[in-house]
């Protein structure tokens, strides 16, 4: 796997910043180094590609592109990481921001006190994700993860990548394509197509109801152990994370506190200045 380091390589504060389902880690470009630029102490940034996209290997069997192995692919790099530190220098502190599948990840990882992190997660951010996901959005995720073609450039690849992308809400026109650049690679015939592996969608379309809400229950049971403060961004008009589910996720567990993002649906992309400054607070505030 790889993963993509802002910062001090030293620092003993941490923040790991995951992308969602179809994306990879240099969507956190803007707000890594917002956070290097405000922090008052050193601090590194780890952003990686969740495997199967971006620079990360594909894996050979597809039925494993699924949290529990994406969890215990974050506790090696983790891990690694803190190897790389040293035995003397542990992690003083360590921050996590998860955009939708980034968040499910982050909350497996926060909600299990006994698994073996380098240091508990001290603050979390959620971006438009919770235990609870409709239906409705996972079977608009059944219909289009994994079924892209080839751009005859970077324009029409970030054309196409915008009409999937409309509940990101607001991005300057120049952010979006320097995001699309992470996002493309090149074919064989010298096109571009996108840079994860298509079978990231056999799972998904695998997923039944019935599994979804199984999947939910031990979800919320997860999540009613998180320890670390917590803070929930939900797009206004997110399908995917309701009103209702939101509110009660600052009911219970570790009493998220709620930011509802008008403009957006799911999922906010974290590159306008006004969102970054809400993360920013959050993650270098007292």
């Amino acid at each position: 796997m790889a993963y993509w380091r802002w910062g001090d390589a030293g620092a003993r504060r941490v923040v790991v910043c995951v992308h969602g389902l179809t994306r990879q880690g240099r969507d956190f470009d803007r707000l890594a180094q917002a956070l290097l630029a405000q922090s008052p102490e050193p601090l590194q940034i780890i952003c990686p590609d969740v495997a199967g996209r971006g620079r990360s290997e594909w894996l050979s069997e597809p039925t494993l592109y699924q949290i529990p192995q994406y969890a215990g692919d974050m506790l090696a790099m983790l891990a690694q990481i803190q190897l790389q530190l040293g035995a003397d220098k542990p992690l003083q502190t360590l921050d996590w921001v998860g955009t939708s599948m980034g968040g499910l990840i982050g909350m497996v990882l926060a909600g299990q006190p006994s698994l073996p992190l380098p240091c508990p997660i001290r603050r979390l951010v959620l971006n438009d994700v919770g235990p609870a996901i409709t239906w409705s959005s996972v079977q608009r995720m059944q219909v289009y993860v994994g079924q892209y073609g080839q751009y005859r450039d970077l324009d029409e690849a970030a054309a196409a990548l915008w009409e999937l992308s409309q509940g990101f809400g607001p991005v300057l026109p120049e952010v979006w394509r320097e995001m699309s650049l992470h996002m493309t690679r090149a074919a064989a015939d010298g096109q571009l197509t996108l840079h994860y592996d298509p079978a990231i969608g056999v799972p998904v379309r695998a997923l039944t109801a019935e599994a979804a809400a199984s999947g939910e229950a031990m979800l919320w049971a997860l999540y009613d152990q998180i320890q670390a403060q917590t803070l929930l961004i939900r797009g206004q008009d997110s399908d995917l994370l309701t009103p209702e589910t939101a509110a009660q996720m600052t009911q219970r567990g570790p009493l998220a506190k709620l930011d509802t993002w008008p403009g957006c649906g799911h999922a906010p992309t974290l590159t306008g200045d006004d969102q970054i400054a809400v993360l920013t607070h959050f993650l270098l505030g007292d």
